[in-house]
């Protein structure tokens, strides 16, 4: 086998829009022989651990490692562990990313326990402080990057051609430079990860460490964004492999995939017998991920608008288990109205479960990468609502440039609107019309859907053998091997195998702005 042999460790960012696609990578891996462990810590393998015991009873060499998170000695709660935990705690954001920073400290500690140097680290792009831990012990390294690679090229088009400087505020628009399509915008919708006030050492931190790594990988594949991965490589001069979509590499049970990152809040038999009940791609599925938050008000614009449009839906509403106004105005009789054509789940729902079932037709996302990924491997059109960062990008990916998704009429994120709308930017009446359109059953619903069905058939094609992330996840293979031997040799004649550490992770970081936890999730 291609990796056999192999130790593989794999450190994802402590968001769950990242530790997901770096799980399912680690199946993949061990799927090719090589022993992987994710290293995270203890909340964070209490979430994901259905899905790696899942690939051990597979037979797969894949483990959980946990190290502590230094949170507590910031001023974090104990078990604050997590983006999605301090996202109502605005006070949290500023330790928050100082302890992830730290944890630098704790996987050096790992490192040294171990009986032998793995042969490779492969660190979420927003983990740079990776990169004194890999050079301290001669550890080769790759970025493993989570949002789309159009958002990559994008952002970094913008940084390079001074774009972000130029510009005189969030709102004034602007076309991204050399770029292989038009793409139009503004600084709120094409926002790096970490380009707030305040992170800008966080920020040079990230850039430097995926300069000197050892290669990129993307979770995407080539048949969907082969010229924004290609352009990327050429532009950063580093050795890029598009791997994905990892949600399409299989392998789950049952009960991994409806816990798939989180354990969902409904009866997953339940939610399949409702949909079995329903006919082909006649329902709509409602999700805003992990961190997106509606206010109180749009969230009852939209069930009105749901209400409304007369069709079929099942929704994923975690403000209903979390916000005392949402509850109270649900109680008032919405989910009695709509009990013979709507299904609630209050709070997390088996969202690959739901996307995969044949009733479903239609998806309306807050367009993270995760989900954005999950609609296209199961052929279901987007009803696009992008909240923040890199969402704005894969909005415009999905309807600009692949024609599979539908614009429900959101511009800007909520922090950039003005105080007076109070977080609301869509009425029940525009939530009632794009759901029209993005549920049509005439000439351009049908096409859409077409075009939907042949890209996840692309996206499965892609992950088999003989696809093209499949070979490139072998080439990347191969990569880890060359740089593993050379490692060994070097060792062997006496020439020093350790580079120069880039000063990364530094105690003393400058604060973070509030907004800045809500740009991590893809």
């Amino acid at each position: 086998m291609a990796a056999a042999g192999l130790h593989l460790v794999l450190v994802p960012l402590v968001a769950q829009g990242h530790i997901i696609p770096m799980v399912d990578l680690a199946r993949l891996l061990a799927g090719r022989g090589a022993r992987v462990s994710v290293v995270t810590t203890p909340v964070n393998a209490a979430r994901n651990r259905a899905v790696v015991d899942s690939a051990r009873r597979a037979g797969l060499d894949v483990e959980l490692a946990e190290v502590a998170f230094p949170g507590p000695g910031l001023g974090l709660p104990e078990g604050v562990e997590n983006i999605d935990m301090v996202v109502e705690e605005k006070d949290h954001f500023m330790p928050f990313f100082q302890a992830l920073w730290k944890m630098d400290e704790p996987l050096d500690e790992y490192v040294r326990s171990l009986p032998r140097r793995p042969d490779c680290l492969i660190a979420d792009t927003c983990n740079p402080w990776t990169a004194g831990v890999c050079a301290r012990h001669g550890i080769p390294r790759l970025v493993l990057h989570c949002p789309s690679a159009y958002y990559l090229l994008a952002t970094h088009c913008l940084s390079t051609h001074g774009v972000y400087d130029r510009v005189a505020d969030e709102l004034e628009t602007f076309e991204v430079p050399d770029f292989p399509v038009r793409a139009v915008g503004n600084r709120a919708t094409f926002r790096g990860f970490f380009q707030w006030p305040g992170m800008d050492t966080y920020e040079r931190d990230v850039v430097e460490a995926e300069a000197t790594a050892d290669g990129l990988l993307i979770n995407t594949f080539r048949d969907l964004e082969g010229v924004f991965v290609d352009r990327y490589a050429a532009a950063l001069g580093r050795k890029t492999w598009a791997i994905g979509p990892t949600c399409a590499s299989g392998g789950l049970d049952a009960d991994a995939m409806a816990g798939r990152g989180n354990r969902a809040d409904v009866d997953v038999g339940l939610v399949l017998s409702w949909l079995d009940a329903r006919p082909a791609s006649s329902v709509l599925y409602i999700s805003f991920g992990s961190l997106a938050q509606l206010s109180p008000k749009q969230v009852i614009e939209l069930a009105r608008g749901l209400e409304a449009s007369e069709r079929p839906f099942v929704w994923a509403i975690k403000e209903a288990k979390s916000n005392a106004d949402v509850q109270a105005w649900l109680a008032e009789g919405f989910e009695e109205r709509v009990a013979d054509r709507g299904l609630l789940v209050r709070g997390w729902a088996p969202q690959v479960t739901i996307l995969s079932h044949p009733a479903v037709g239609g998806f309306l996302s807050h367009c993270g990468w995760n989900a954005t990924l999950e609609a296209i491997t199961h052929g279901v059109p987007v009803l696009t609502w992008p909240y923040f960062a890199d969402q704005f990008c894969s909005e415009r990916l999905l309807v600009e440039v692949l024609d599979v998704g539908v614009r429900s009429g959101a511009k800007l994120p909520p922090m950039n609107l003005p105080e007076e709308a109070e977080g609301v930017q869509l009425t029940s009446a525009d939530v009632e019309k794009a759901v029209a359109e993005l549920m049509d059953v005439g000439p351009d619903g049908t096409a859409r859907r077409a075009r939907a069905k042949e890209l996840a058939a692309k996206a499965k094609a892609a992950m088999e053998e003989g696809g093209s992330s499949y070979a490139d996840l072998d080439d990347m293979l191969r990569h880890v091997v060359e740089l593993s031997m050379k490692k060994s040799h070097e060792e062997g004649t006496g020439v020093s195998t350790l580079p120069s550490a880039p000063q990364l992770g530094s105690k003393n970081k400058e604060s973070i702005g509030a907004g800045a936890a809500l740009s991590v999730e893809s």
